[in-house]
């Protein structure tokens, strides 16, 4: 009688190990771009996630600017951002750490169907966009800091053009808003491939420069230095830092479609040359 009364007992306990969790974590505070909003992202892979950990993310997506700040603020335990020098100088800083490659897409510039600036084809953004200037052609900026806005501000920089004036709309706005507004108003954009391809048919904004190396587009996640600010969730954080860049994670990024179209590429420290 005991012996099975042992037994029942060690099968119980087994089958109640095996029905929890991989792991179990506070809920986890995070600060991550619109684009892997926009895009549809983390509304697919975040669940899977959440099934492993016991927990919640709760995110807050806004430019990477934005983002970071509010990982230099304590507000958050992780940040999921796409600016490597931004990056790099949070965690420099002491607001960060442990940053890892986790995914990469690329940025196009996209603009209406006849393209008065003449750019259809061109695979270098910063002849492009000097074409653009040139041509007196409307381009809407996010001007909002974020990843997106820093790569087109360092294009123009590398033109050696101040784009301010009439043909140049800084509005403040995330991609999404951005690219609607450039629809509106037949006008140029840089934008993530992700949140273009999800917003194509709401704009009518066709892809005219893509493929070149300048237009890779990495993101990285890190963690938030505990040390700095104690109160923040660590144990969440690095939970889902390594759930991210593990086989299990990555298949997921990869795996992502909208309508057939793979949106972001798993990056296991491994760029396209």
């Amino acid at each position: 009688m005991k012996l099975r009364l042992v037994s029942r007992l060690l099968t119980a306990l087994a089958a109640a190990a095996f029905a929890l969790p991989a792991f179990a974590v506070k809920d986890i505070k995070m600060a991550t771009t619109t684009s892997t909003d926009n895009s549809g992202l983390l509304q697919v892979i975040l669940p899977k996630f959440e099934a492993r950990c016991g927990c919640k993310i709760r995110y807050t997506a806004v430019g990477t600017g934005a983002a970071l700040k509010l990982g230099e603020n304590g507000d958050v335990d992780v940040v999921l951002v796409h600016a490597r020098p931004a990056e790099d100088k949070f965690v420099a800083a002491g607001y960060g750490v442990n940053r890892r490659d986790v995914m990469y897409n690329d940025f196009v510039v996209v603009g209406p169907k006849p393209d008065p600036a003449g750019i259809r084809g061109m695979k270098d953004p910063v002849a492009a966009l000097s074409k653009i200037h040139a041509s007196g052609a409307l381009f809407v900026s996010r001007g909002d800091d974020s990843g997106t806005n820093k790569k087109e501000l360092a294009y123009w920089k590398a033109a050696g053009i101040d784009p301010k004036g009439p043909h140049y709309l800084a509005v403040g706005q995330g991609m999404g808003a951005t690219l609607t507004l450039a629809g509106e108003k037949g006008a140029y954009t840089l934008s993530d491939r992700a949140t273009y391809t999800t917003y194509a048919a709401k704009t009518g904004l066709e892809i005219m420069v893509e493929g070149g190396k300048a237009l890779l587009n990495p993101y990285g996640v890190i963690a938030v230095n505990p040390k700095r600010y104690p109160n923040v969730n660590y144990q969440g954080a690095m939970a889902f830092i390594d759930w991210m860049t593990s086989p299990e994670g990555q298949k997921a990024i990869g795996d992502y479609r909208f309508k057939g179209t793979q949106l972001f590429h798993p990056d296991f420290g491994h760029l396209p040359q």
